[in-house]
């Protein structure tokens, strides 16, 4: 319904788990690692546990998603049956075929599945089995699932086990007759929620990959989001589409912290007042105390320098003169409509792109030569793209925002600065402006510069090879300082891939450990060197 209002292409806040949304807190990404571990490593079980909402079942689709080719997972997502028939699920994952005479039998159904597991190691494959829910199973079946993992070779267990659950899981392993099974257990993780500034980061990410162009949550709607969510990803996300919902259907292209707090009262069923709410109340008592001691001090013989004051200004009372003369005067910032206004000739596309060209040390030649062309001759790469501000700080490149006024006038601006508040905007010299107050300009559209290794850019990928593999491996390993005193290879093999993939994960990017467009824009920008022109400094790890 306020897909098209907002610019979105779907739903951002779905609570069906869809792995493209998945958002890597760093619990999550340590969560994620466990379960990795739990499939390439053999024999045993992995517990992860957390409370409903967490994100446990979208960590599991992610899981699926990066398994890798050698590996046969059955994936079991209610457990709550019987011994026979839970075996006899795990066949029907796996692809075995079970005679109907052997459907109800155990000792059948064990033999079978051992059989599989034997082919299964002797072909190279490695069987997981994933039990989702895991608070459901009976101590029966998970006795049952104990004596699977007996079935090995000399050398290792023949299937490895992952249950995920809620904390309850803890309490039904902990029991004296479930010890056996407990002490097999090899890796132990429990999920909690998001914290305030990962909610923050949680709420753009999902907006973002839906198609979103600017924050449309204002920053006290997402520390609203936060406190009434207490950071269960399923809450925030019933929260902010309810939000949503609300300001498309008050015609609002910005979510308030009030709008969070309605969709709250509808949710929970009761209100919700302020974040500041208790602060303003004690703020409001502070202040009618100052007004009575003022008037009090007006009233007494010792008020002469008051009155004075008084007689000087007409009309207002002794206590509105000290409330005036104890509060600061708010400097005077010119408004973004003025700013373009006041310096509307340099924002056509000749006047953005030669201080954008500047930046980079380049001469820009306003001669109608195709600027990006001009670009490709000083080795560097345009990217032309619709954006958010998400998207800026990652790619962490100046650009030209293509802006709109309230007149219906384009600007190019260039933008030089951002942080989490304000941008840095060039009009006739360096100006900070608020995001709230850019977004009503900005739709998303800009056009930024970047160097890359080579030219044309093309995603790199496992089993490829050259300079612009050996790039990238050298960027990574100096992100990530490994020890690269050997020459670097310029093959893309399954390091490489993993040190993809730990980049992509820690600059919230799609985990696929291939190098795109995105990922070499992204760690083009955190290993850049004296000179590159950057919206923010990178820190002493370069990212």
């Amino acid at each position: 319904m306020y897909l098209k209002f907002f610019g979105l292409n779907e739903k951002p806040f779905a609570i069906t788990p869809d792995p493209r949304y998945l958002y890597l807190s760093e619990r999550h990404a340590e969560a994620l690692a466990h379960l990795m571990y739990g499939i390439n490593e053999s024999g045993g079980f992995v517990q992860l546990t957390g409370e409903v909402g967490t994100g446990k079942t979208t960590i599991v689709r992610s899981l699926l998603a990066q398994a890798p080719r050698d590996a046969e997972i059955a994936l079991i997502l209610n457990p709550k049956m019987t011994a026979p028939e839970f075996l006899l699920t795990i066949c029907e994952e796996l692809g075995i075929e079970v005679p109907g005479s052997s459907s109800h039998s155990l000792k059948d159904l064990v033999d079978i599945l051992s059989r599989h597991l034997l082919e299964a190691h002797a072909a190279g494959k490695r069987v997981v089995l994933v039990v989702d829910e895991a608070q459901n199973l009976s101590p029966e079946v998970l006795e049952q699932v104990r004596l699977l993992t007996n079935i090995e070779t000399n050398t290792q267990k023949l299937l490895q086990i992952i249950l995920i659950g809620q904390p309850e899981l803890r309490e039904l392993l902990a029991r004296n007759e479930l010890r056996q099974l407990a002490q097999r257990i090899t890796g132990r993780y429990h999920l909690d929620p998001l914290s305030r500034e990962e909610t923050t980061a949680y709420v753009r990410h999902r907006l973002r990959v839906a198609g979103a162009t600017s924050d449309i949550l204002s920053a006290w709607a997402l520390r609203d989001t936060f406190r009434l969510s207490r950071g269960v990803p399923r809450v925030i996300n019933v929260l902010s589409d309810r939000a949503l919902l609300g300001a498309y259907s008050l015609d609002r292209h910005r979510v308030t912290g009030a709008l969070v707090r309605r969709a709250a009262a509808e949710v929970f069923g009761r209100g919700f007042g302020a974040y500041w709410l208790p602060w303003a109340a004690a703020a409001a008592v502070a202040a009618l105390l100052a007004v009575v001691t003022a008037s009090l001090w007006a009233l007494g013989p010792w008020s002469t320098g008051t009155r004075a004051a008084s007689a000087e200004t007409p009309g207002r009372s002794a206590a509105q003169v000290a409330v005036a003369a104890a509060t600061p005067a708010a400097p005077a910032v010119p408004a973004l409509a003025q700013l373009l206004g006041a310096h509307a000739a340099e924002t056509d596309t000749d006047g953005a792109f030669g201080k954008l060209f500047g930046l980079w040390g380049v001469s820009y030649q306003a001669d109608g030569t195709d600027p990006c062309t001009q670009a490709l001759r000083a080795h560097l790469e345009c990217l032309a793209a619709r954006g958010s501000f998400g998207q800026l700080r990652l790619y962490n490149h100046p650009a030209i925002l293509m802006l709109s006024d309230p007149a219906g006038s384009s600007h190019q601006v260039v933008l030089t600065g951002l942080d989490d508040e304000h941008a840095r905007l060039e009009l006739g010299g360096p100006h900070a402006v608020g995001l709230g107050e850019l977004s009503h300009f900005w739709l998303g559209d800009f056009v930024m510069l970047w160097r890359p290794a080579s030219s044309p850019v093309k995603a790199l990928s496992a089993g490829m090879r050259g300079a612009d593999v050996r790039w990238l491996r050298q960027s990574l390993e100096r992100l990530s300082h490994v020890d690269s005193s050997a020459p670097s290879s310029d093959v893309f093999d399954a390091q490489l891939s993993g040190l993809v993939r730990e980049f992509q994960r820690q600059h919230q990017l799609s985990v696929d450990g291939i190098a795109g467009r995105e990922t070499q824009i992204a760690l083009a920008a955190a290993v850049a060197g004296p000179g590159v022109p950057l919206l923010s400094a990178v820190d002493s790890h370069g990212g």
